[in-house]
């Protein structure tokens, strides 16, 4: 543990050092607000189609983990457009989603092995900035994807954070009209998605007046830590309303948790991501549902924002993907595996 403190303490030392050197030439990248940006829907109108990569071109990504389920599916949205193209595709994970410097070190790997792009998406907004700096000084372009956001980031993909609280808020405004008391389990602290997720779902809630959030506890995107503190909020706080988790996994965690205490007929509960676990848990009515982030169509979008930068394209820096508030009342619209028929039905 110390040996982790220490080096987690060195890359934020490192980090805060690379931000202050990039402040001129960049302002700090907010994912959700960053004005210089466009809808992934109008990327062909305005920059026509896709250009085709020169013959044994090589990408590489960097994802959290390949534990989750999101992430193995924002690496097939990236492999589809590699296939479909003939590119040369690497992608990898750390351990788990708290590792780090593993992340880092794969990142720094992949930088020497000679690939015309990199796509990144880092264990937290800070850990994988040395390994930009190091892609930028070899000429390389990196695109930060979902969902930590790096400060100095020059081109981003991904859907807006804090949409995601705004929308399951929302839910419970129109659906609980008498309002009552909720809670947040949130993600892993100092990630740019966990804190924009809980902030949009407890600013708007408190806006109405008539909900008191009792409790946000981060559980760290795990899904027995997220059992566990919902187990001791329900204890704590008999007359619930429900629950906001910023992902699928967690509230997974909480629907085990709720179901133990009897308290799946008055407790809702809301994740976030779209996985498939979330998909059949609400088809089964034990999930009141989901914001789906579409990763497979987040990777497609981000390969091909990837394919443009390394054309010479002017990009905005932020290119916004979508996502759906998913229940029992749309969940046969969204849950098809046909990108097409998603991409048509999103575009609606």
């Amino acid at each position: 543990m110390q040996h982790f403190l220490k080096g987690a303490l060195a890359i934020s030392a490192l980090t805060l050092s690379l931000g202050m050197a990039q402040a001129q030439d960049l302002a700090p990248l907010n994912s959700d607000s960053e004005p210089d940006r466009m809808d992934w829907s109008e990327l062909e109108a305005k920059f026509g189609p896709l250009p085709a990569p020169a013959a044994g071109t090589k990408v590489g990504g960097v994802s959290k983990t390949l534990t989750n389920e999101y992430w193995r599916s924002l690496g097939q949205g990236y492999q589809n457009v590699a296939d479909k193209l003939g590119l040369t595709f690497v992608y990898q994970a750390a351990q788990n989603e708290g590792d780090q410097l593993g992340q880092l070190s794969i990142a720094e790997d992949l930088i020497a092995q000679g690939f015309a792009a990199l796509l990144f998406s880092p264990q937290t907004d800070a850990n994988l900035v040395p390994a930009v700096e190091k892609a930028k000084a070899a000429g390389i372009p990196v695109l930060n994807v979902n969902d930590a956001v790096i400060p100095t980031a020059e081109h981003y993909v991904g859907n807006v954070q804090k949409d995601n609280g705004v929308r399951v808020a929302q839910w419970f405004i129109d659906n609980r009209p008498d309002g009552g008391k909720v809670a947040v389990i949130e993600g892993q602290p100092g990630v740019y998605a966990a804190g924009q997720r809980t902030a949009g779902f407890t600013e708007t809630i408190n806006a109405s007046g008539k909900f008191e959030v009792v409790a946000s506890v981060p559980a760290n995107w795990s899904r027995e830590e997220a059992f566990n503190a919902a187990s001791t909020i329900l204890q704590q706080y008999p007359d619930l309303t429900g629950f906001y988790a910023n992902n699928d996994g967690m509230a997974l965690g909480v629907v085990e948790a709720v179901k133990a205490a009897g308290k799946a007929e008055t407790v809702a509960v809301f994740g976030t991501d779209g996985i498939s676990d979330a998909y059949a848990a609400i088809k089964s009515g034990d999930l009141t549902g989901t914001v789906d982030s579409f990763p497979i169509l987040t990777g497609e979008v981000a390969m091909e924002v990837a394919l443009r930068l390394m054309a010479g394209q002017d990009l905005p820096r932020v290119v916004a993907t979508p996502q759906a508030l998913i229940t029992k009342d749309n969940i046969d619209t969204f849950s098809t595996t046909d990108q097409a028929a998603l991409r048509a039905a999103l575009l609606k």
